[in-house]
């Protein structure tokens, strides 16, 4: 099976979205995640993301960041991110310095993967967005900007604004330099 090794050095990643058990509370989804990753990093998995959902049924994982912290805190080697922040849902300059911090308090293990989706159904997509005309086409020119306003202070910052696209990336890393 000449296969085989290539797939046996493969680094493994997990998504958690902070299930919640019929009958189960957040407390016990954010428990359970925290558990997995913990067992993930034991068994040498790469990374462990957590994604953005919104008023979505036995799904716990809203406030992205905090969990993310909140998993970093729990493990000491395992890449913790995000897959991905919905951009259009909030002020991208809020997004970088939240990431930043993260960056800061456990280095060279944050990720931060974006995504123009609403992230949850027309009723959370209201709730959270100060215009509902907001896509992931009108949010690029505000994610520059936020991005290059810390990019002097934060390199986290810069390095997970130039992943946002092919387009952008040439663009972003001149504005940055």
């Amino acid at each position: 099976m000449p296969d085989r090794p290539r797939l046996a050095s493969t680094p493994l990643s997990i998504l958690d979205l902070a299930h919640l058990r019929q009958g189960g509370t957040a407390e016990e989804a954010f428990h359970n995640s925290r558990v997995l990753a913990q067992h993930a990093e034991s068994l040498g998995y790469k990374r462990f993301w957590l994604a953005e959902h919104h008023n979505i049924h036995g799904v716990a994982c809203s406030a992205t960041s905090v969990l993310i912290g909140n998993i970093a805190n729990a493990t000491s080697k395992i890449r913790v991110g995000s897959g991905g922040i919905m951009l259009p849902n909030h002020a991208p300059l809020v997004i970088a310095e939240q990431f930043g911090t993260l960056e800061s308090l456990f280095p060279g293990r944050i990720d931060l993967g974006l995504g123009r989706a609403p992230g949850g159904d027309s009723a959370a997509a209201r709730a959270l967005r100060r215009s509902l005309h907001a896509t992931g086409e009108t949010i690029s020119p505000n994610l520059w900007t936020s991005c290059a306003a810390i990019s002097a202070t934060t390199t986290f910052a810069a390095r997970a604004c130039v992943s946002w696209g092919r387009h952008e990336r040439s663009d972003m890393a001149s504005r940055i330099e």
